[in-house]
């Protein structure tokens, strides 16, 4: 078997891969490995498309916001792409995601050495100083876990995935299967769903694209200075220390800041084209505001119904789009019964410490860490961009310091 690691990282999306790179940089060697059942670095390669913006600054990268000196930052990447001058003169704080995703292979890519791709994580067991598991067919032995195990597609109550029927995060990879098609819906109000309706509408002319939401129209993502400001790291500590009221009336008067809005631009240019189509008299897009979708069947079949008047508008789909987000993936699904060892609230929540670990009781000595699952405790930013650089240098922070606590009691132990 190999050394005992220091920390063993499961999953290796955006979050852990900064992690990933603030080993590399540390001062002192830490013994790490990032686990990835995927075979290669992948981040929502369904909807990489190629007009789509990132909603962060690029500043806001895997590392600028821990270590504005990195060598893994995103201008680093820029000069090494040969494309930074040209960037500076787009103006632009808001890189398109095509170009985020590269910026992340590259960045995965030269800390390869610290990963295994398909390697799925398997029969987790307490051990004296921390945690054994089997992973690609081998033991591994770890002090401390850091679980970033994700988002999973969320589909309404009764909806079931076919042919006819996908969750957005499948549109690039299976949109070659449509031929032709006359009749598209997507479902969904934020910004997922307007980039899907506009796609649709771009790529299919002979088509009729409906977009099917509750509101009255798409509401625009807030993205002014001081509203910014729920994302800055120091507003991880306010959150943290407000009693459980005003925790939940932060995520009330910031949830325009990322959920289901949809940036100003891409909500004048729908409105422009639903306009001109007006103007030239063949409508093909068609907006549906307070409006649900129900009578879905698995071949396309299904009803748009006004939720003001009850009026009920059958279409023959080809094909049927939930753009209706993501719910963060049970980080403790792996665990098996070592979940029962981390401590809850009244409500059934995970209680998390500060530094992103999971409180568990004397039968685990071991740190479980997470990155993502806390936004009951640590807010929006749990499982966004925009404070992973910050996060993942408090995780490892606090990896070593348990790792150097543990290391010095048989010490104190031979003294006694």
């Amino acid at each position: 078997m190999e050394p005992v690691l220091d920390l063993a990282g499961i999953g290796f999306g955006p979050s852990n891969l900064a992690l990933a790179i603030a080993v590399e940089e540390h001062a002192l060697p830490v013994r790490a490995r990032f686990f990835e059942r995927q075979p290669c670095f992948g981040w929502h390669r369904g909807m990489l498309l190629e007009d789509a913006t990132m909603q962060v600054s690029f500043l806001k990268d895997l590392v600028t916001l821990r270590n504005p000196t990195s060598g893994f930052s995103f201008l680093c990447y820029l000069r090494d792409r040969g494309r930074l001058i040209d960037f500076v003169n787009h103006k632009n704080l808001f890189p398109l995601r095509k170009e985020f995703h590269d910026y992340f292979e590259w960045a995965a890519e030269r800390v390869g050495h610290h990963v295994s791709y398909g390697a799925e994580v398997s029969q987790v067991r307490a051990v004296d100083d921390g945690f054994e598991f089997t992973a690609a067919g081998q033991q591994v032995r770890t002090r401390n876990l850091v679980l970033a195990t994700g988002l999973e597609a969320n589909l309404p109550d009764g909806i079931e995935p076919s042919d006819r029927i996908w969750h957005n995060k499948d549109l690039l990879t299976r949109v070659d299967t449509l031929k032709d098609p006359r009749q598209v819906v997507v479902v969904g109000a934020g910004q997922s769903a307007a980039e899907a309706v506009a796609f649709f509408h771009d790529r299919f002319p002979q088509a009729e694209v409906h977009g099917v939401f509750a509101r009255y129209g798409y509401s625009p993502a807030d993205d002014s200075s001081f509203a910014n400001r729920i994302f800055d790291p120091a507003a991880v500590d306010d959150f943290y220390a407000a009693p459980e009221e005003v925790k939940r009336r932060l995520m009330g008067y910031h949830a325009n800041t990322n959920y289901g809005v949809v940036d100003g631009d891409l909500i004048e240019e729908l409105y422009r084209r639903v306009y001109r189509e007006k103007v030239v008299g063949r409508q093909r897009l068609l907006l549906h505001n307070t409006s649900k979708l129900t009578d879905v069947t698995t071949d396309g079949k299904c009803v748009v119904e006004s939720l003001a008047d009850g009026g009920r508008l059958p279409i023959d789909a080809d094909v049927i789009v939930y753009a209706t987000g993501y719910r963060p993936a049970n980080p403790l699904r792996l665990l098996g019964d070592l979940a029962g060892h981390c401590e809850r609230d009244d409500i059934g929540r995970l209680k998390v410490t500060r530094d992103y670990r999971v409180v568990t009781d004397d039968g685990l000595r071991g740190g479980i860490y997470l990155q993502g699952g806390t936004e009951h405790t640590h807010g929006i930013t749990s499982s966004l961009l925009s404070n992973t650089a910050v996060r993942v240098g408090e995780i490892l922070d606090s990896v070593l310091r348990r790792v150097a606590q543990q290391q010095a009691e048989p010490k104190l132990q031979a003294v006694k």
